[in-house]
């Protein structure tokens, strides 16, 4: 069976915004028997008082229209990889930047998702701070945290 160039870029696309997927989502989740994110570990597991929740919600509220842009951004770079694929049937200059473009927006959603991390640390106490290291770093190792 004949594959044609449609096919080998949907092929191509599906597979990195799969992988684009999967790496978000090790980033964010932990096996459990349900997966919780990082923000669920901190508003249900450490115990936050009055104003670390009121801090939070403000840090998470600020961080969701920074992840909506980058995330956009993401969706552009991609868009623009698919055009250059799509114009070049192979892997010429136009689709090796595009490639880096895409890379270097994942980058810039993951530099801003560490930051907001260290931002919600932050805002805990010593002892929160030790379980919500071990949770992060659970989380990034795929080890069991708690």
């Amino acid at each position: 069976m004949k594959v044609g160039g449609l096919q080998l870029l949907l092929a191509v696309l599906l597979a990195l915004i799969a992988g684009c997927i999967g790496a978000f989502a090790a980033s964010e989740w932990r096996e459990t028997s349900h997966p919780q994110t990082l923000h669920e570990f901190v508003h249900e597991e450490l115990d936050l008082d009055a104003a670390q929740n009121a801090r939070l919600d403000q840090l998470e509220a600020r961080f969701a229209v920074e992840r909506k842009e980058l995330d956009l951004s993401l969706r552009a770079a991609n868009a623009r990889l698919a055009s250059a694929m799509e114009e070049e049937h192979d892997y010429g200059p136009k689709v090796a930047a595009a490639i880096d473009d895409v890379h270097a927006r994942m980058g810039d959603l993951q530099k801003a998702t560490v930051r907001h991390v260290f931002a919600m640390r932050m805002l805990l106490d010593p002892a929160q701070q030790q379980r919500f290291d071990r949770q992060v770093a659970s989380s990034l190792t795929g080890e069991p945290g708690e």
